[in-house]
Parts: C-alpha cells; structure tokens; sequence
C-alpha cells in the first residue's frame, strides 16, 4: 500500500514562518505611516528590513550604498512533538521555535561638542529598538494567534540573546546583533489512509448457553 495522495503543501511550520514575515512587514509599513500622519520628524526611525532563512543578511549593512536600516531575519530553528496531545494517525502536536535576529548598525560620529558617539554604541540602540518593535508587534492583542486562530494554539517570547556577527574570524564592532526565539504551539497533519465504505451491514447477537455473546456479522464492501 502507498500513500493514494501527492504531498505538494506546506507544512504548517512553514506557513508560520511565512505569516511572521507577513506580519511585521505590514506592520512595520503601517508604523512609518501613523509616524507620518504624526508629524514625527523621522518616520523611517520605524523601518525594518525584513527576511527569511538567510545566513548572513547583515553583510548587506556593509555595503556604504545601503540602507542601513536595522535587519530582520526569520528562520526555523527546531520542533518538538507531544504524544500526549497528538493521535497517532492523523495530527501531531508541535512547538516550535522560531529565531528572529535584528541587526543594528552604527557608525562612529562627532557629537557636535567635544568627544564622538561609538559606532558599537549606535549599533546597540539600533538592535535594540528593533527588537522593541518586534516584540510589541508580535505580542500586540491583534496577533494573540499570528492570524492563524484555529491553527495556532500560543505563541510566546522564550529568550532575548545579544551577539556580535562576525566576519573571517574577527567580530564586526559596528554591528550588534540580537536574537529573540519565539515558541509557537500548533498542528501538524499528515495524509490519511481512504476508509474502506460498507455498502451492507447486518449483526445477530447470539446468546450461548454459558451467558457469554456472541455476534453473527455478514456484511459487503465496496471495493477500492
């Protein structure tokens, strides 16, 4: 016996990944419009450049031609099964983890007076209001359920860890990177078996003498 159907969909960890790209890219957009509608003298102070499943994107930050917005990286990281909550046939429960890396840059500048703000500085700021916006917008009331409500069960920040990127070996002082691992419980399905339908059944129960019963079945199927 093989499997009758082919298997040309998304699994839902990959449908997940896809919706918190979706996510904050809308909702980044969104913030540097109500920022403008503000009056706000800088509305792109709410930009984010938004990714997924990439090595390396901050190498981008590099480039003196580029913006240098604060990067945001989404990819899979691991799953865990529950047998507990799962069949055995048909769905099984996961939780997994999603890693959102931001990336900030920052060079080294004269403050107008007398000393310079460190690039290392600059670059911690940055990352840092990235992971701001991110968490308010993935925790926000609106996405209790990533917009998946009936798929998603929870999603929670599990950890905040910083880090610095580095490049041939040597760490990158104007780039500071942090990670914020976000856990998502939710189904996963698998294709099932096509149940064999029963055009006739019809059951006698009979009685033996010792009180123990015993059932007479005759039935038809239809074949597959």
């Amino acid at each position: 016996m093989t499997i009758s159907t082919l298997i040309d969909k998304q699994d839902n960890f990959e449908v997940i990944r896809d919706q918190i790209a979706a996510i904050l890219t809308t909702e980044v957009a969104s913030q540097i419009a109500l920022a403008t509608t503000a009056g706000k003298p800088n509305p792109d102070y709410w930009k984010l450049r938004i990714f997924t499943e990439r090595s390396n994107p901050w190498e981008q930050l590099l480039n003196e031609q580029a913006d240098r917005s604060p990067i945001v990286n989404i990819w899979y990281d691991n799953s865990s099964f529950a047998p507990g909550k799962s069949n055995i046939s048909e769905r099984q429960a996961s939780e997994t983890v999603y890693n959102i890396d931001c990336y900030g840059y920052g060079l080294s500048k004269d403050d107008g007076g007398t000393g310079h703000i460190p690039g290392d500085k600059e670059a911690s700021f940055e990352v840092q209001k990235a992971l701001r916006l991110i968490r308010n917008i993935l925790m926000a009331a609106e996405y209790t359920y990533l917009g998946l409500r009936g798929l998603v069960w929870q999603r929670w920040p599990q950890s905040v860890t910083v880090f610095q990127p580095q490049l041939d070996g040597r760490q990158m002082q104007q780039i500071v990177g942090a990670r914020l691992a976000l856990r998502v419980v939710f189904n996963e399905f698998s294709p099932q078996v096509e149940p064999v339908t029963l055009e006739l059944l019809s059951v006698g129960v009979i009685r033996a003498e010792g009180g123990e019963i015993v059932l007479d079945a005759d039935y038809d199927y239809l074949a597959p």
